[in-house]
Formats: structure tokens, C-alpha cells, sequence
């Protein structure tokens, strides 16, 4: 009896036939964006305007609609799940201090910046020009604001800090209760890989989305506009160059021991749906799922990555809120003496769950400056150059909310330096059919 041979089979993850790669996706959309925004702008083309900025705000939207529900379910399945993690208190504690420990690195890096450049000095810019948010917020706004009055308004009002506190309650709750919280965990479970199933579908509208954010930010700020933030502009992005590239790469090769290049390999798919998304919320899903490719347990990524999609900001809470007080101050003609760059460390540092992991990152800024006395108008200043300044930020905070769980599981002895070597950029739903996410091929 002869043998067949047996037929060629495809090895996981590989594709058939040509694919356009995500990341091309993407830098398509910025490319044509850019392209779109100086035609409607210079050609004055009013419904071309129109449209870019409606495509960018309900890609938005689209993003912001799954934020609520997402963070209560991950952050209570998250707290679930640390029962199966040995040493769990061990783990949320240096996860909590990694955090600690790169925000304060990465807010002494924005404020040597802005102050070897001056990015407020020769702007043109005067303080008539700046004008109060429309959302602020102070000390006492976020502890009081931590606790909710119902259940309802968090998730109608889209208030992050209190969704997350009413998640950790009811997740110590669920474990205090053990086999009598299993139904609810079962079905909260099951609501959260809806909800990360759903938002694939808006991840995969990505690249159109990109087309409407820049091309609505050419078209209506104008390069006349981002040339008198130019050396701000500069900074913001100088510095979370160097967090991301410098600080990060410096700890994973001394402190984890494994490639940075491996690293970015694995974790680019998180980092260009950060930048084009700005919402670390947004992309959790993704940051999760690379944060295990790349070889930290699952049981433990559930934690650390949603904890660190609420308060792990390293661009929005600690680079650009260095910058823009020195920026306003100048503006404003304040002068900043070591006691305030102190405290603007101490906020940073603190105060990053402020934040929230939205888009954008006034609230946290609002909190420095009305920290250090300086006007809240100064906000206003710098509302117009937002957008350009939150991709850089968001993707330099998703990267250290991959960063620091690959830290700690290394130091820990959980890391799996097989998957880790393995990790690639291809996507990954070839990886995981429960979460599939579109990354660069």
C-alpha cells in the first residue's frame, strides 16, 4: 500500500494571496489626510471640511462608545483573576512602583526639555489669547470625584476614575464571595470579550478614521498655526522619543534582560493603533493581547494592562504637562522656581489616574496648573495644537503599559523568554481567534 504524501499545510498565522498591511493602512490614511486637509484648506472646499471632521469624530465616538462598559468588565475580571497569580500582592505592588518609578523618570525628562528650550519664548503668543477649558481639575475634584453619587451617571458622563472605582469594588467583592460570584464572573467575562470583539470591528476602521483626524486638523488649524507651537510641538515629541526609545529600551535590556528591538517587534501593533487612536483605553484590548505574545502570563496581563490603561500616562501625565506649565508660565509671565517643578513631579506621579485613558489630556493638566497657581486660561493656549501632540502621547503611554508588565514578570521569574524570542508584528488574529487585532504585518 503506498503512502501519500501529506498536503501542505500553512503554518499559523501566515496568509494566502497579497494583504495589505495594517500599518501601510495606516500611513495611507496619514498620508492622504495630510493631503485632503491642505486641499480643503487652500481650495477653501467647505464640504470636503466638513466631511473629514465628521469621519474623525465618529471614529471617535465609535471608540468612546465601548470605553465605559470595557473598563468596568476588564478591571473587575482583572482583579478576578489576580486568585490565579501566586504572589498577587507582590505583583500589583511593583507593577504600582514601575509605574511610579517610569512616570517620575519620564516628567524629569519633559521639564529638562522645556527648560534647555524655552518652547513658550518667541510664539507671538500673549496671555489674551488663552481662554478657560471647558472641563478642569483641581485636588479636591479628584478625591471627591472618585466616589460616585449612583451607578448610572459614570457610564452616561463617560467618568472613567469612578467606573474604575466601582469595578475594584465590585471585584473584591466577587472574590470575598468565591464560588457564589462564579456566575457573574462567567457572564463578565463573556460581556468583555463582546465588547473587545466589537471593538475590532471599530480598530479595523482605523485607517479611515486616520484620514478624518488629520486631514480635520490640516484643514482647520492650518501649518501657519503649528508653526507658532513649533518648538513645543518639537519638544513634546523629542521627549516621548526619548522615554520611548531611550528610557524604555535602557530597562528592558538592564532590568528584564531581554531585546528592546524584540520588544517593539512584538508590541508596534498596540503602539501605531495608539498613535493614530489616541485613547490607551481605546486600544487596551490590543496592548493586552501583545503584552501576552510577548510572554507575560495572561492571568497577570488581565491586570496589569487595563490598571495601567487608567493610570499609566507617561506622555499625557508626566511629558506634556511638564512642558506645557513651562510653556504657559512663559506665556504668562510666571516664574517657576524649584519648589513648583517638584510639585509638578509629585502631580505627575499622583495624579496620572486623572487621566483616565481618554482622549486628550486636559483634566490632568488643568490639575498641574491649578497645582502650581498658574492660570487656567493658559489651557486654552494649547487646545488648538492637541490633537497633533496626543498621538505622540498616547502611544508613548501604551508603550509603557506594555513595558512595565514585561519589568516585573522578567524580575519576577514568569516571563516566558521562548514566547517573548517567538513575538512578532504579523496580526494577530492569526494568533487569537477570540481577539483578533489588526497589526503591522
Amino acid at each position: 500500500m503506498s503512502k501519500t504524501a501529506p498536503k501542505p499545510t500553512r503554518e499559523p498565522g501566515t496568509r494566502t494571496g497579497f494583504k495589505f498591511p495594517f500599518w501601510a493602512q495606516i500611513v495611507a490614511g496619514l498620508v492622504l489626510g495630510v493631503l485632503l486637509g491642505w486641499l480643503a484648506r487652500s481650495q477653501d472646499i467647505g464640504w470636503l471640511y466638513t466631511t473629514l471632521e465628521k469621519v474623525g469624530d465618529v471614529f471617535v465616538q465609535l471608540l468612546k462608545l465601548a470605553v465605559a462598559p470595557l473598563v468596568f468588565f476588564a478591571i473587575l475580571v482583572s482583579i478576578t483573576n489576580l486568585r490565579k497569580v501566586n504572589n498577587a500582592a507582590r505583583l500589583a505592588s511593583r507593577t504600582l512602583l514601575w509605574f511610579m518609578i517610569t512616570s517620575l523618570i519620564a516628567v524629569g525628562i519633559g521639564l529638562t526639555i522645556g527648560l534647555l528650550t524655552d518652547p513658550g519664548a518667541g510664539t507671538g503668543l500673549t496671555p489674551k489669547d488663552g481662554k478657560l477649558p471647558k472641563y478642569t481639575g483641581s485636588w479636591l475634584d479628584f478625591l471627591t470625584g472618585i466616589v460616585p453619587s449612583d451607578v448610572i451617571t459614570p457610564f452616561t458622563e463617560l467618568n472613567v476614575l469612578q467606573i474604575v472605582f466601582m469595578a475594584a469594588v465590585a471585584g473584591v467583592a466577587a472574590l470575598q464571595l468565591g464560588e457564589k460570584a462564579q456566575p457573574i464572573l462567567t457572564l463578565s467575562q463573556a460581556v468583555l470579550e463582546l465588547l473587545q470583539k466589537a471593538l475590532w470591528w471599530v480598530i479595523r476602521l482605523a485607517p479611515l478614521g486616520t484620514v478624518g483626524l488629520i486631514g480635520y486638523a490640516i484643514a482647520d488649524y492650518g501649518w501657519d498655526l503649528i508653526g507658532k507651537y513649533a518648538t513645543f510641538t518639537a519638544d513634546v515629541y523629542i521627549g516621548c522619543a526619548l522615554v520611548m526609545f531611550g528610557v524604555y529600551p535602557l530597562l528592558l535590556a538592564t532590568v528584564a534582560k531581554v531585546s528592546p528591538l524584540q520588544f517593539f517587534k512584538g508590541a508596534w501593533p498596540a503602539i501605531q493603533l495608539a498613535f493614530v487612536s489616541r485613547s490607551s483605553v481605546g486600544t487596551m484590548p490590543v496592548t493586552q493581547k501583545v503584552t501576552e505574545r510577548l510572554g507575560v502570563p495572561k492571568e497577570y496581563t488581565s491586570f496589569a494592562v487595563p490598571f495601567g490603561a487608567t493610570t499609566k500616562m507617561d506622555g499625557c501625565a508626566a511629558i506634556y504637562p511638564a512642558l506645557a506649565a513651562i510653556f504657559i508660565a512663559q506665556i504668562f509671565d510666571v516664574q517657576l522656581g524649584v519648589g513648583d517643578y517638584l510639585l509638578i513631579a509629585f502631580v505627575s506621579v499622583i495624579g496620572s489616574a486623572a487621566t483616565a485613558g481618554l482622549t486628550g489630556a486636559t483634566v490632568m493638566l488643568t490639575l498641574t496648573l491649578s497645582t502650581l497657581g498658574l492660570p487656567l486660561e493658559g489651557v486654552g493656549l494649547l487646545m488648538a495644537i492637541d490633537p497633533i501632540l496626543d498621538m505622540v502621547r498616547t502611544a508613548t503611554n501604551v508603550a509603557g503599559q506594555a513595558v512595565v508588565p514585561v519589568l516585573v514578570a522578567a524580575r519576577e521569574g514568569i516571563l516566558d523568554k521562548a514566547s517573548f524570542s517567538r513575538a512578532s508584528a504579523s496580526p494577530i488574529d492569526a494568533d487569537d481567534s477570540t481577539a483578533p487585532v489588526p497589526a503591522a504585518a
